[in-house]
């Protein structure tokens, strides 16, 4: 092979080339280009002048103009490119390892990792045909068959005797623009991305969230299973009728009879649905028909008129003009103990085009949902709303509204030869009649040619809803159960057979709807069904105008005849039916899809369907947050909106504590990780749903930013990238807390210098400044197990860092790693810049731990431990997680090996967790910082943790005899800020020197970092004390040491302690000084906050 392609493969840097001739190898090449035959004997010599025989060469211009393939050596796109190809596969499943595309490191770092197919364990082939249905026999059919109910054959005529017909046929079409609405809407959902198992559940769950899908999941399983045995009691019901002229009994002739033939019956449907979904259709396909025929013979025998007197004398007197303009009218009646009026009627005809889902239950057995629903659905629709409009015109132009069925009277009229010769039939007014639409139920069997099949058509009717609910109830139950919204459900969501059927829920429904057979008396409970489905069709409505108006990318509906305000006229339609057709149905629906949305909520079910509710939250956060932009800010809504260095919260949980008792859900809580060195994305994410998953455990409400310190690994160049970017409008922080570097005397100096620089740049974004300090620690990452972990031995640190560096998508990180969800202790020798002496709390296990992945010297008061020889990896908890539950201490923190941890060291990391006894908050308001030294203790007092502590307030004196007026001066100041105080205690004598015992001890902390002489180095600027910056700061280093002795006088049995932080003024105080001055105030005292204000009021008196 020629050296020009030698060079030609997958890892050359050269994705794509143009393959160009080579007139030595043109021979057994195919050219796509035309060459004339004097183009071709051009050029003889090329390439030194030796040129093969039989060879053509091409000149330089033709070559450019010419494709030409090397048929020998060709290559495919996927040898050339790393890229890949847009493939159906990668789209599939969001959760899944796409191993044909390749992450963003491998394309943009020109990194290549060999791809392999990710292993996916096949479910076992389950023997059988795999039975699919298109939009005829798997919507179109099944709607019909639930539309065209009983309703039509024993209400119809009652309906439009009551109503009239044009306010019969206002109460049909009524009825078929809330159904209309409702399919137009189901349509647009089903056509929003792959429809699976669970019909309108599917479609509700995935639009709304799990919340309302659950709820109307449940709702619709029980209401089809209730609904099977209405059906089969009304077939039973039926049958009677048909029965009782020929006297046929079997127990009683009465609900005997109507529970055992129920019961044959259910047993019957029972075994049709497990036999096959085949031979349902098949069932379905001849009810189907004995309806059409049915109809065709009420048409027929409509036109026919009617044949003999008693006919007639019945109310049939064939088609009239004077009999249909007099039922055009109204004649509402005193019927079944209710004074009925026109939405009195519609409640009663409603029901009956309520069988529009039938279809979409089905979802998963059909080929193509989103095509087969919207076409079955609508054209269903639209067959029998013109089939109920039109036999509503022929009942009231044929029939009597009232007849007594005495053909003796008709003789009679007919004998008088009077011009209406049903004068006397229809004369109702002292007695009662039994005939004519508004009395007899049988009208459309009386007009029928053969009343026989009109029964028929009944049964079918009432058979046919019966198969469908108890089809489509389980496949709506079985998607529930697989989703795992409800407990003790799951047994359900097993499947059999090719065609998955959900065999465990037929016989759930069957024993449901036995019960109701062998009750037998349903009808106080028909009108709770009908608002089941009301409740669902109102949903999906909802879900179209939610999701539309949320204006998310992911609403793209391939059907597009749909509204966004049509739909929330549909719900409100719905809703309004609702209360039409029984207000106190209606309230008890609306309970109970509140209760079932509240108890799923509770469960924070572990689902992520990307519902319209997820975004109408982004969009409600955006436009919250754009409107506090144009808020003015005032005192008095002033809010702690804090930016605590934690670190990885887990690792200092006293710190995110504290931190969480004065944001309290109320304001503004973000933990600030810095990370040392440069990570990939997919690092980052990791890190970040670890540390979210632990925030919603312990119940605190806090965002959390990752910033890195470069390669360098500094605090202080990560510390500012967090105060400068975290933030968003108004929502950014306004106070700085950190814990206090407890090993400042013993680590680099660099590490004390970044950690003073910090402060310094948190004053300059005129941020306020507190630093914590608890004696007993506030870094716990050596002492806690980490609540997700498994031990992964050290041979496999190297390689679990570099998965996790190639940027894997969320899909792939969950699969590595026994589905990865968390942070690689990668043993990168972080320290804590913030360990106190010891290296664990006291009583605490000693044991040896890695460091955190990135452990931020930003807070906490332990150093970490040496690098251990294995690290941890995170895997998915079988437990539910997130789920605000009150758990005890014990059981959630673990030491190493999810060993117990003592009491002690359990009340250590817990103290901001626990009530704390009576006793005070001590607050030292040194200075006038703007009232934040102030705030702050107020705000704890009001946190149940220190309901038992009052407010202790320490001031100092301006002049020793002035102390009486500054102590009146002090309380009026609290009275006016109405904050409640034990005692105000002013401060005389703050410029006595200090004792001589204070000195010796503030000496030996400074004395590391003293240099003797003025010159030094400036690489050590500001990381040494010079004997003139201790001379300039004498008496400011004094009132410390003071401050120190008050504090051992008046504060040490504090609950807590609040004081002014010191001002670090520039160019004039070194770090370790001002180090030394904040461990001279806080070593060996309760839990201590250091707090300066940004100079600003945070307090005001006036209302």
């Amino acid at each position: 092979m020629p050296s020009g392609n030698s060079n030609r493969n997958s890892g050359d840097p050269h994705e794509l080339q143009d393959l160009l001739i080579d007139s030595r190898n043109s021979s057994g090449r195919f050219q796509v280009a035309k060459v004339g035959d004097n183009e071709a004997d051009a050029g003889d010599k090329e390439n030194n002048g030796s040129v093969p025989a039989g060879d053509t060469v091409l000149s330089a211009q033709q070559q450019y103009n010419t494709y030409v393939y090397d048929t020998r050596y060709a290559k495919s796109l996927g040898q050339l490119t790393r890229e890949a190809l847009p493939r159906a596969e990668n789209y599939r499943d969001l959760q899944s390892v796409h191993a044909h595309r390749p992450t963003l490191d491998e394309l943009h770092e020109a990194v290549f990792h060999e791809k392999t197919e990710a292993k996916v364990e096949d479910e076992p082939q389950k023997k059988g045909k795999v039975i699919k249905f298109g939009w005829l026999e798997g919507v179109f059919m099944r709607c019909l068959l639930n539309i065209w109910g009983v309703m039509l054959f024993l209400r119809l005529s009652w309906v439009i005797g009551q109503a009239g017909v044009v306010e019969g046929l206002l109460i049909i079409s009524l009825a078929n623009i809330v159904t209309a609405i409702t399919a137009l809407s189901m349509s647009a959902v089903s056509t929003n991305g792959q429809i699976k198992g669970g019909g309108i559940y599917y479609m509700i769950s995935r639009s709304l969230g799990p919340e309302f899908g659950g709820a109307i999941g449940l709702m619709f399983t029980l209401a089809n299973s209730i609904a099977v045995s209405m059906y089969i009691v009304g077939f039973c019901e039926s049958l009677q009728d048909l029965l009782r002229p020929f006297g046929a009994i079997i127990v009683d002739g009465a609900t005997n009879d109507i529970r055992v033939v129920g019961v044959i019956t259910l047993i019957a449907i029972l075994i049709l649905a497990i036999v096959g979904m085949d031979w349902v259709t098949r069932t379905q396909m001849v009810l189907l028909f004995v309806l059409i025929a049915s109809q065709f013979d009420f048409v027929i025998g409509s036109i026919i008129g009617p044949v003999d007197d008693e006919e007639i004398a019945k109310g049939f007197v064939g088609y009239n003009y004077e009999t249909f303009s007099i039922n055009l009218h109204a004649d509402y009646r005193h019927f079944e103990g209710v004074d009925h009026d026109f939405f009195s009627v519609f409640s009663v005809f409603f029901p009956a085009v309520t069988g529009i889902v039938a279809g979409a239950n089905l979802s998963g057995d059909l080929k193509d949902p989103s095509k087969a629903i919207p076409i079955g659905t609508l054209l269903a629709i639209a067959v029998t709303f013109l089939s109920y409009f039109g036999y509503a015109f022929m009942l009231g132009a044929c029939t009597l509204r009232d007849a007594s069925g005495n053909v003796t009277e008709y003789h009679l009229a007919l004998n008088e030869s009077l011009p209406d010769p049903w004068v006397y039939l229809k004369n109702c007014t002292d007695r009662t009649c039994s005939f004519g639409l508004e009395n007899d139920s049988q009208a459309m069997e009386l007009v029928s040619s053969w009343g026989p099949l009109i029964y028929g058509g009944c049964f079918a009717a009432t058979l046919s809803s019966a198969i469908a609910s108890l089809v489509g109830a389980p496949r709506v139950l079985q998607a529930l159960a697989k989703d795992k919204l409800y407990p003790l459900i799951g047994f359900f969501g097993e499947g059999y057979g090719a065609n998955n059927d959900p065999v465990r829920g037929y016989v759930l429904v069957f024993i449901i709807s036995l019960g109701c057979i062998l009750i037998a008396q349903l009808n106080a409970i028909a009108p709770l069904l009908s608002n089941f489905f009301l409740a669902a069709y109102a949903l999906i409505n909802f879900s179209v105008f939610h999701a539309s108006i949320s204006k998310s990318p992911g609403w793209r509906p391939a059907f597009r005849y749909y509204n966004a305000w049509v739909s929330l006229i549909g719900t409100l339609l719905c809703i309004a039916v609702m209360f039409l057709m029984s207000w106190w149905t209606a309230l008890i629906t609306l309970v109970v899809v509140v209760t079932l949305y509240l108890y799923v909520s509770y469960r924070k079910p572990e689902v992520n369907w990307g519902s319209s509710t997820q975004a109408q939250s982004f969009n409600t956060a955006l436009k919250s947050v754009q409107e506090l932009n144009q808020v003015e800010e005032h005192v008095k809504n002033y809010r702690p909106q804090i930016l605590v260095l934690t670190g990885i919260p887990s690792s200092r949980p006293p710190l995110v504590d504290f931190a969480n008792l004065i944001t309290k859900k109320l304001s503004l809580l973000i933990c600030g990780h810095i990370i040392k060195g440069c990570h990939s994305q997919g690092v980052h994410n990791a890190i970040t749903r670890k540390t979210y998953r632990w925030l919603r455990r312990h119940r605190v409400r806090a965002f959390y930013a990752i910033a890195e310190g470069g390669e360098d690994g500094k605090l202080e160049t990560g510390a500012r990238a967090l105060m400068t970017l975290v933030g968003l409008g108004k929502l950014r922080p306004n106070m700085l807390l950190m814990g206090f570097k407890g090993d400042w005397r013993t680590c680099d100096k660099e590490e004390v210098l970044q950690y003073f620089n910090i402060i310094h740049y948190a004053l300059d974004r005129y941020l306020a400044v507190g630093i914590l300090r608890v004696q007993d620690g506030l870094d716990y990452s050596n002492i806690i197990e980490d609540e997700e972990v498994i031990p992964i031995s050290s041979i496999e640190k190297k390689d679990a860092e570099e998965k996790l560096r190639r940027n894997q998508s969320a899909g792939q990180l969950s699969q590595e790693f026994f589905q990865l969800k968390a942070i690689l202790n990668f043993g990168l020798n972080y320290r804590d810049g913030t360990s106190s002496e010891g290296s664990s709390p006291p009583s605490s296990p000693k044991a040896e731990r890695g460091g955190n992945i990135c452990g931020d010297p930003s807070a906490g008061e332990n150093n970490h431990r040496a690098e251990s020889s294995h690290i941890s990896v995170s895997f998915r908890k079988k437990k539910r997680e997130g789920r605000a539950r009150k758990t005890s201490s014990a059981n959630i923190y673990f030491g190493p090996g999810g060993a117990a941890l003592s009491k002690d060291v359990l009340n250590n990391i817990t103290i901001f967790q626990r009530r704390q006894g009576k006793g005070t908050i001590d607050v030292w308001w040194l200075y006038d910082d703007g009232g934040l030294t102030l705030l702050i203790p107020y705000i704890l007092t009001t946190r149940s943790q220190f309901a038992g502590s009052k407010l202790r307030i320490f001031s100092l004196a301006n002049k020793k005899n002035e102390l009486e007026r500054d102590q009146r001066n002090m309380a009026a100041l609290l009275s006016k800020f109405r904050i409640d105080y034990s005692d105000v205690i002013v401060l005389p004598d703050i410029t006595k020197k200090a004792k001589e015992e204070t000195k010796k001890e503030f000496e030996a902390l400074i004395e590391p970092f003293r240099i003797k002489g003025a010159d030094i180095d400036e690489s050590q600027e500001g990381m040494v004390i010079k004997d003139s910056e201790l001379l300039a700061l004498k008496e400011k280093t004094n009132r410390h040491m003071r401050l120190r002795e008050l504090l051992l006088e008046h504060s040490t049995d504090a609950n807590f302690i609040v004081m002014t932080l010191p001002m670090p003024r520039k160019g004039t105080v070194s770090a370790p000084l001002y180090m030394a001055w904040l461990e001279t105030l806080t070593r060996g005292m309760p839990p201590f906050l250091i707090l300066r204000g940004n100079q600003t009021s945070v307090l005001t008196f006036y209302s």
